[in-house]
């Protein structure tokens, strides 16, 4: 069975600012503590790589929406991976006035994700406003906090 998971944040940036940290490897590094790399065209892959130079990305997957500044969806995964439709984080951007909505939408995730995924993008919306509104990311990685439930972790 699969559900979907739904995060809201509001940011002190504009549209270009909130699309450019997401899909600007450098920025992602920074406020993600891996590098996005794509084209962030639709249909091209997306990498989410070590920031240690070792190359290795954790999780690929393809850009199915790239509308530049107020839409972007990625799957987790490749769509041949899985059975049905593949997990799927969209990053919907509106403006108002002097600030963004940022809404994260994770279709199609599996429900023993549910909860990693939770504490996942809540920690990475943080630090993403953070990081915008500041110039610095949180002193330390909010992801961290619950390292015990990632299926990684010793």
């Amino acid at each position: 069975m699969t559900t979907e998971f739904v995060y809201v944040t509001y940011i002190q940036a504009s549209p270009v600012q909130v699309w450019d940290a997401l899909t600007n490897a450098e920025l992602t590094a920074q406020f993600w503590g891996h590098s996005n790399v794509s084209d962030w065209a639709e249909n091209s892959e997306w990498r989410h790589v070590r920031t240690d130079g070792s190359d290795i990305a954790d999780v690929t997957g393809r850009v199915v929406a790239s509308d530049r500044p107020e839409l972007l969806a990625i799957t987790f995964g490749e769509p041949e991976e899985a059975d049905g439709p593949p997990p799927t984080a969209t990053f919907t951007i509106e403006q108002f006035h002097d600030i963004v909505k940022l809404t994260i939408t994770h279709n199609h995730l599996p429900d023993v994700e549910y909860e990693i995924a939770a504490l996942g993008w809540s920690s990475v919306a943080s630090n993403l406003k953070t990081l915008l509104e500041t110039g610095h990311v949180l002193p330390q990685a909010p992801w961290e906090m619950h390292a015990e439930l990632r299926p990684d972790a010793q």
